[in-house]
């Protein structure tokens, strides 16, 4: 029986092609050549996975607790949103709106005759995915990712075409969409000249193919023939760099801008309008009130105003074409890298020294985005703050790349803001770097941490049942203390962590707490403990209103 892509084959296809572009990335990242040669499409397309295969983990871990297991909508439409968040670069942009387009018939309610349905739905699913990717690119080009998404497409409907007199099966669909894609993958140096000057294969089909692989993976269980990486014309590497270098188009835009957009369909419309005039390679991607925005230009401000008059552009990244060229800087000997919950503490360890990594509500950040900070930090040595128990694992996987890229990491397992904090105010980069690991290892160790949240249900906690819209006091990950009022309940907190002693107390406020609140959770601690200080910081916009921590 043909396997089918249910909840758990989406699962498992997401994974395998999160490794299948781990494996691949540096060689991808090494063809790059089309739109602009900054070898980084691997990168950008295995972040661009990363996003959506923690997006589908997300829906599992949500059915852990009950019997049931996710639908495979559920599973296909979290894929495809992941990946929307996370796009990155042109090709990562293109994959998010293939992904979105196969989910759009993916996630439809399955046909009456469910004989063969699998089959019958992913041809369409692929035809919809390299139509809805033509749409979404300004000015697209042949020879690219988008032409062996088609062929993928094609190759999947003439399958099921020839096997109309019985069951269409699931497995040949995608084995024949993946030798479509490779066929169309070893054209694109004839397609587009200046793959064949460079005598390479169009990076972002080449992470395409290996996508589809994944699913063939998934599906069938078999690994298919792997396409033959690396330059096709030149045996002398220096050869291959002269070419690539002289596909890089002079005077070319000076920057690549990408952004989240909330906006509605009539004002991305202009948008795409006006962006267009200001620059090239424009993607945009998406829909239902959320978009993924891609352009090339020499103003960069400009494309975000675009952005701005449009709707809520966000998590706004601006790369310089040119900084791939100039001379790197000189490694310094230690940094710090830290992931922050808002803004504010972002800007408090930027002035401490540190590289940070902003983590917003509902969107941690990717193993990808660390490591990419580690990088950013260009030192030797790097101590690297999570602050965050659930990002154990994804920055232990940073650790572990950046390690194999020669960076000396240490990972303190910091589970909180107000942990990370304290290592960073005892780091001292002069001296041995074990020591100073020690150090920030134990004042993390020693501080206790809470924060206050607000229940979005009922539910049952170690301090009893809650109910939607109650105040809660987590002391160290527990839920300690239920209450109807933030302050009440921010002060019982207060007072089980001082209990046990204390020398300073820190407040973390979100933006929506006034500073009043702040003053009278000073006078509360100085007028029950003398002898503790309290320092408050505006933490900005936080997934959490308030975080504590007692040292």
């Amino acid at each position: 029986m043909p396997q089918t892509l249910d909840a758990a084959a989406v699962r498992s296809w997401c994974s395998l092609a999160l490794e299948a572009l781990g494996r691949e990335r540096e060689e991808i990242d090494a063809i790059n050549v089309y739109p602009v040669a900054d070898g980084d499409t691997g990168t950008n397309l295995y972040l661009t996975v990363e996003s959506a295969a923690q997006a589908v983990e997300a829906v599992f871990a949500a059915h852990e607790t009950g019997a049931s297991v996710p639908a495979p909508a559920d599973a296909v439409r979290a894929m495809a949103h992941g990946a929307l968040l996370g796009a990155r670069g042109n090709s990562g942009t293109i994959l998010a709106q293939l992904l979105r387009g196969m989910a759009e018939v993916l996630a439809d309610p399955a046909p009456t005759d469910t004989a063969g349905a699998e089959g019958t739905r992913l041809a369409p699913a692929l035809r919809r995915a390299a139509a809805l990717a033509r749409e979404a690119v300004a000015h697209p080009v042949e020879g690219t990712i988008l032409s062996v998404a088609s062929a993928a497409a094609e190759a999947a409907e003439a399958a099921e075409a020839a096997e109309r007199s019985g069951a269409a099966d699931a497995g040949a669909t995608v084995r024949a969409a993946y030798a479509g894609a490779r066929a169309a993958l070893a054209a694109t140096p004839d397609q587009l000249p200046v793959l064949g000057r460079a005598g390479v294969v169009d990076a972002g089909g080449r992470g395409l193919l290996a996508v589809l692989g994944a699913l063939v993976r998934s599906l069938t269980g078999e690994t298919p023939a792997a396409f033959p990486m690396g330059r096709r014309r030149y045996a002398d590497p220096a050869a291959v760099e002269s070419a690539i270098g002289s596909c890089a188009p002079e005077g070319g835009p000076a920057f690549e801008v990408i952004y989240l957009l909330e906006a509605d369909d009539r004002a991305v419309a202009r948008l795409r309008t006006r962006l267009d005039g200001l620059g090239d390679s424009l993607v945009v991607v998406g829909g239902d009130g959320l978009w993924n925005v891609h352009v090339h230009v020499d103003d960069a401000g400009a494309a975000v105003e675009a952005g701005v008059e449009a709707g809520r552009p966000y998590r706004i990244r601006i790369s310089h074409f040119g900084a791939a060229t100039e001379e790197p800087p000189e490694r310094v000997q230690r940094a710090v890298v830290a992931v922050v919950p808002g803004e504010g503490l972002a800007g408090l360890c930027a002035e401490a020294g540190a590289t940070t990594v902003l983590a917003r509500p509902g969107e941690p950040p990717a193993s990808g985005e660390l490591v990419e900070a580690i990088r950013r930090a260009h030192a030797r040595e790097v101590v690297l703050l999570p602050n965050d128990a659930a990002l154990r694992h994804t920055a232990a996987a940073a650790a572990e790349q950046a390690r194999t890229e020669g960076v000396r990491v240490a990972l303190i397992p910091t589970r909180a803001a107000v942990q990370g904090i304290a290592a960073l105010a005892v780091h001292q980069p002069d001296r041995r770097f074990d020591e100073d690991v020690v150090a920030m290892t134990t004042a993390a160790g020693a501080t206790r941490y809470a924060e206050l949240a607000v229940a979005e249900r009922q539910s049952w906690t170690m301090a009893g049942i809650c109910q939607a819209g109650d105040v809660l006091g987590l002391i160290d990950g527990d839920v300690a203390v239920i209450g109807a009022d933030l302050t009440a309940t921010a002060e019982a907190v207060l007072s089980r962590m001082l209990a046990a002693g204390g020398e300073l107390v820190t407040l973390v406020l979100g933006d929506e707490l006034p500073d009043a609140l702040a003053d009278r959770l000073e006078t509360y601690v100085r007028d029950g403990h003398l002898a503790v200080d309290t320092v408050v910081y505006r933490g900005g916009r936080q997934s959490v209103p308030l975080l504590i921590g007692v040292e």
